[in-house]
């Protein structure tokens, strides 16, 4: 199973590079964030078209969120974190696909440092890193295919990296470091300053795996040529592919 993670950056001015991407690389699941759509005005028929059942949880402005399946429809779980009071903010969207729990949190900005946004984004991770613990005691496999938020300068904050940390030291496998773990890796390149030419990136787009997913973990890889494309969103997709069953249990079958 292929499954990505996507910052589109506006599904519906982006709906072109949206679509053209998945014609491309055939993912089965794609995690989407940044919708910038309001629910009555996701795509889903241009979605269909392309071979895709949806669920997601729009909002005007820069937040809202998508999970995607090919020739399924996602089960939906949860709209909203748990326990996180203000539900405005479209961040948050659960679903299962084929038996496997897919979980898409896009992380508040927390601008600017200090004040009441920042003090959001730090409450808001600690609530993700409490449902998190309770996603690991789950029996199936889940993966988390989160964002921690572009264009942020409380993204570099100690505070904001630590909480992060807490999150994967409760057992998460993070997937990208995984199979890459001295490579320089990027996902997001600015608009601004020549950042792709110069390859100026960041890191946005973490995938967590829980220990059954992390055990058939194959693949994971970034599609930074996408950003070359012409009116691009200014992060990739990231994704992952899982094999069908332990990847150790099926070498030693060999």
């Amino acid at each position: 199973m292929k499954v990505a993670t996507y910052n589109v950056n506006g599904v519906n001015g982006r709906l072109e590079i949206l679509l053209r991407w998945p014609a491309e690389a055939s993912p089965d699941v794609v995690c989407l964030q940044e919708l910038k759509a309001p629910q009555e005005k996701f795509p889903i028929k241009a979605i269909e078209a392309a071979g895709y059942g949806a669920v997601w949880h729009g909002q005007k402005s820069c937040n809202g969120v998508a999970i995607l399946a090919k020739g399924l429809e996602p089960h939906l779980t949860l709209k909203g974190l748990p326990s996180v009071p203000d539900h405005a903010h479209s961040r948050y969207i659960e679903a299962i696909v084929d038996g496997m729990v897919i979980v898409r949190p896009y992380l508040p900005n927390g601008n600017p440092y200090t004040g009441p946004k920042f003090d959001y984004k730090l409450r808001w991770l600690e609530r993700l890193q409490d449902y998190a613990s309770e996603l690991l005691e789950l029996e199936v496999s889940v993966i988390l295919a989160g964002d921690s938020s572009a264009g942020s300068t409380t993204l570099f904050r100690v505070e904001v990296r630590d909480a992060f940390r807490n999150i994967v030291n409760q057992g998460w496998a993070y997937a990208l470091r995984t199979l890459h773990p001295n490579e320089r890796i990027s996902t997001f390149w600015d608009y601004f300053r020549n950042a792709y030419a110069r390859d100026a990136g960041l890191r946005l787009d973490p995938f967590l795996l829980r220990s059954e997913a992390a055990s058939r973990q194959a693949k994971a890889e970034v599609d930074k040529h996408v950003r070359g494309w012409e009116h691009t969103s200014d992060q990739v997709p990231v994704w992952i592919e899982l094999a069908d069953e332990p990847i150790k249990k099926r070498r030693q079958r060999k």
